[in-house]
Order: structure tokens, then C-alpha cells, then sequence
């Protein structure tokens, strides 16, 4: 059991049976009345963000969120297939549970994917992945003023924005937490 007070931001607990992760909290102690605990949360089934106060005394049951090291297989046209590579066993998931990660991962690259009371519910790619650019429009020479950017396609098909100077063929270090351009691999 976790108290409200206890709240911090990542920490997973479980409301009507459904676990959620707080996201930002506040601890509040007005002058007049009794304290309580601003929460934003996140429902980790459905994705619903929600805030609400909470009493400090407010007991929870926390939520066991398990978290697997899994390898990126393949993808047959409607599922994405991932190998634990500890037993072997392979887990095939739907679009819409690794869309946010599919356009940064190839085949064989290793990923994160979260367990709850078994069943996956997201994948997460590493934070930072290097991939070669296959498509983009040359840069123009002279329009270095300022940063200006155009679009590029990487291998895996995600579409980025990167400086004029990037070239087809060049491989490039992308965040994947925001889709940014980071910089050349080296």
C-alpha cells in the first residue's frame, strides 16, 4: 500500500483494479482547510490522462509493472514480433501498442517492453538510435544563415527534420523521445 503523500512522478498504482503512473503531483497546504495532493496521472491500459486531488491519507495498491529486455523480430503485415532472449519465447504485439517505437527500431534492434499482470501494454525504443538517412532533397549551397532544416527519410521510415547540409547515406543519431535530430554518428 502507498499513501497519496507518497506520490512521485513515475511511481505506478493501481485505482477500480487499473494501474496508472503519476506523472506530476503537487503537495498543497492552503491556509484554510486541510492539505491534499494535486495528481496528473495516466491510466497505462487505455492512455487517459487525468487530474484530480487527493487526500495525503489516500491508501493505493501499487502496481507491479514488470519490464522486459526483447529483440525486435519481424513484422508479418499485421503484427510485430519480439523474442525474449533469455527463454526464447516470442510475443507478437498490434500496431497500436508499439507505434510510438516501430518508426526508430530495425530488425534484431533491442527494445523495452512493459508487462502488466502479463499482457504488454507498451514498447519503448532506446532513447537515442543511430540510422541512415535513404531519402532527402539536396541542400541548397549559400542557405546557411540560419538553421534552416528539410525533411529526411531514415531506413527505418520515419520522416525527420535535419540541417540542409545532411546527405542521403549519411547515418544520423535521432532522440526518439521527441523524434529530434541529435547530430552525424560517429
Amino acid at each position: 500500500m502507498i499513501y497519496a503523500s507518497d506520490f512521485r512522478k513515475g511511481m505506478t498504482f493501481d485505482i477500480n483494479g487499473e494501474p496508472h503512473v503519476v506523472l506530476d503531483f503537487q503537495h498543497v497546504k492552503p491556509g484554510k482547510g486541510a492539505a491534499f495532493v494535486r495528481t496528473k496521472y495516466r491510466n497505462i491500459l487505455t492512455g487517459a490522462t487525468r487530474e484530480e486531488a487527493f487526500s495525503p491519507s489516500d491508501k493505493f495498491e501499487q502496481a507491479h509493472i514488470e519490464t522486459k529486455k526483447m529483440q525486435y523480430l519481424y513484422n508479418d503485415g499485421t503484427l510485430y514480433y519480439f523474442m525474449d532472449p533469455e527463454t526464447y519465447d516470442q510475443v507478437p504485439l498490434a500496431y497500436e501498442l508499439v507505434e510510438d517505437a516501430i518508426k526508430y527500431i530495425k530488425e534484431n534492434d533491442e527494445v523495452t517492453v512493459k508487462f502488466y499482470q502479463g499482457n504488454a501494454f507498451t514498447v519503448e525504443a532506446p532513447n537515442f538510435v543511430d540510422l541512415i538517412v535513404t531519402e532527402t532533397e539536396p541542400g541548397v549551397k549559400g542557405n546557411t544563415a540560419t538553421n534552416v532544416t528539410k525533411a529526411a527519410t531514415v531506413e527505418t521510415g520515419a520522416v525527420i527534420q535535419v540541417p540542409i547540409f545532411i546527405e542521403e547515406g549519411e547515418k544520423i543519431q535521432i532522440d526518439t523521445r521527441t523524434g529530434e535530430y541529435l547530430g552525424r554518428s560517429k
